[in-house]
């Protein structure tokens, strides 16, 4: 197996700075064990995470959760981020986001605000994030525009808002988001724990499309409206964070470091933490992030594919949750012998039958802790 090339910088760093949320949205892509991991990061250790990535060419800093907002310590790591020359981006659900909190994180130098809405009504809002936060969430779209950041409004699409997309794409151009991002479901964490509950039918991806296409004529341009296209129901694997160790450097509040949100959950892999490593060493020497770098460690039917260039392999972490195996071809892929698995998963939900009864499973800490425990 021949060594990737040496890679290049961290180009985006993405600061996780808890686990703690207001929220129990059933799509979360925390980890569903993360009741286990609580012990945070210190101001003084995120402080140095932040010099070392951007020593390292790091040039933009996401601040996300969980809710970062729970952090007391937001505005100085803003600051830090400011002062060392970082464009800043805080994604948020907006619980906490108070006008003097924003004033105070505009005055710290923060560049921009992604805003997450669940649905465009109050009653399907509520229920897929459990809690009473569809007004607050309207209120901190006028806190946003009100000091003047760009704004990202983000609806994580699936089943169960998929056919209110008109209504969506009108509120985030009432609001003045000069961005909406409506990014189907991935099906990690706790998205993948409610699957058969969240995956769309081909018909209502297609309405969707159609929808999104037609507003973005009649908005031309005002809002831009970015479609994030589904995994299971294309036929085509999509790199994962624009390939494995390749751009993006997430670091979880406990410190992990990881090339992408979800890859803990990979087995035989051990991630480095910042707490005993450089992001140096970490970025350019660790087992666990060259492991998937470049084309080397493919097997066919990668290995021989014209689009390995392209996709490189796919997402490893899908390959291991549908077919047990990280090394496989992600099975979203046509040419992967395990995407029958996702095609009959699809056909089922196009034929309207259930694949299993199962409740909901909200994203909170009793669930977390359950998930976590082996069954007996």
């Amino acid at each position: 197996m021949s060594a990737a090339p040496r890679p290049g910088p961290p180009l985006w760093l993405l600061a996780e700075l808890t686990y703690r949320c207001p929220l129990h949205c059933v799509f979360c892509y925390n980890p569903v064990d993360f009741a286990q991991h609580e012990s945070e990061l210190s101001t003084d250790e995120w402080l140095r995470v932040l010099r070392e990535a951007r020593a390292l060419g790091a040039v933009q800093c996401g601040f996300s959760g969980g809710e970062p907002m729970l952090r007391d310590d937001l505005e100085l790591l803003v600051a830090e981020a400011r002062r060392l020359g970082f464009y800043t981006n805080l994604i948020t659900s907006g619980v906490g986001l108070t006008p003097e909190r924003a004033a105070a994180l505009k005055a710290a130098g923060l560049d921009h605000v992604q805003l997450s809405f669940q649905d465009s009504t109050r009653e399907m809002n509520d229920f897929l994030s459990h809690t009473k936060t569809f007004e607050l969430k309207q209120r901190v779209a006028q806190t946003i525009k009100s000091q003047g950041w760009p704004m990202v409004m983000n609806v994580v699409i699936h089943r169960l808002n998929i056919d209110h997309v008109d209504r969506i794409i009108e509120m985030a151009a009432e609001l003045g988001a000069e961005y909406l991002e409506l990014a189907n479901t991935q099906y990690y964490s706790w998205a993948f724990v409610n699957r058969e509950h969240l995956l769309p039918t081909n018909d209502q991806l297609r309405r969707a499309e159609a929808v999104t296409d037609a507003w973005r004529a009649k908005l031309e341009g005002r809002t831009k409206l970015f479609f994030v296209a589904p995994d299971y129901h294309e036929g085509k694997p999509k790199r994962c964070v624009n390939g494995w160790g390749s751009t993006f450097l997430n670091i979880t509040p406990d410190g992990t470091a990881l090339p992408c949100h979800t890859a803990r959950m990979l087995p035989g892999l051990r991630f480095p933490n910042v707490r005993e490593a450089s992001l140096s060493e970490i970025w350019f020497d660790s087992d666990g992030f060259n492991r998937y770098r470049g084309t080397g460690w493919m097997k066919e039917p990668c290995r021989s594919c014209d689009r390995r260039e392209e996709d490189l392999g796919g997402c490893r972490c899908q390959a291991y949750l549908i077919a047990g195996d990280a090394e496989a071809a992600d099975p979203v892929c046509a040419k992967s012998p395990h995407h029958d698995r996702v095609r009959e998963l699809v056909a089922r939900v196009d034929a309207g039958t259930p694949v299993r009864e199962q409740p909901l499973v909200f994203r909170d800490r009793a669930a977390s802790m359950r998930l976590a425990t082996p069954a007996g």
